[in-house]
């Protein structure tokens, strides 16, 4: 069990935490539902068309962030690019784990795997590594690590694809290789690939997407 204070934060909401969401119900079974989060200026409606591209037949949840931001949406807030905000990520981390949980009790379904992009990827590395009960795995699409100094986690056989580009202005090198790390320490089984792009999506992402989450099977909910 995680010691570090930011996972003992409680995590027990007087009543089951809201977000703005999409929802919608698997058509092929056996396949794990996909939590879609957005980046910086999206909403619930950003990545539905992904979802059903790279997991056709899954059952995707779609958030919206809470934050604003200059009327941008995200799911924390930051001081500045890169420099988040530490307090607030762990406390919306908390809240949209509640939220999962509450959608899976609501509508029967197993833990979910998280396909996030930038804001959406950062957070979903936060809940890996908070709330590990949470998640059944993730695809962190630009993802850098969300904490100055990452708390102790322990997340064995979770499956990770970390997918990084080689031309990216917003996330170093040094900052997704230190993630991925991180993750591994953690005993994640982490996949990360640096393909031969910027911060935004390319071919490669969704293909790459698409091989990962076919690999994986639903958990037992």
């Amino acid at each position: 069990m995680n010691a570090d204070p930011r996972v003992a934060a409680s995590h027990a909401a007087a009543s089951t935490p809201s977000f703005i969401h999409r929802y919608v119900p698997a058509t092929a079974p056996g396949r794990p539902p996909i939590l879609l989060l957005h980046g910086t200026g999206g909403s619930e409606d950003d990545l539905l068309g992904l979802g059903e591209r790279v997991a056709p037949g899954s059952a995707l949840i779609s958030p919206r962030g809470k934050v604003r931001e200059g009327g941008a949406n995200r799911f924390f807030r930051r001081f500045a690019e890169g420099l988040f905000d530490e307090e607030d990520l762990v406390a919306r981390t908390h809240e949209l784990a509640d939220f999962i949980a509450a959608i899976r009790a609501q509508e029967g379904l197993p833990a979910p795997v998280a396909v996030g992009f930038s804001n959406g990827a950062n957070i979903a590395a936060s809940m890996l590594l908070l709330r590990p009960e949470v998640l059944a795995g993730a695809v962190l699409l630009r993802a850098m690590s969300p904490f100055r100094a990452p708390p102790e986690a322990t997340i064995p056989g979770t499956p990770v694809l970390l997918l990084s580009g080689d031309a990216d202005p917003i996330v170093p090198a040094e900052n997704a290789a230190r993630l991925a790390a991180t993750l591994k320490g953690a005993g994640a089984e982490v996949t990360h690939q640096v393909l031969p792009t910027g911060h935004g999506l390319s071919s490669p992402d969704l293909s790459l997407t698409h091989r990962f989450l076919a690999g994986l099977s639903a958990p037992a909910a």
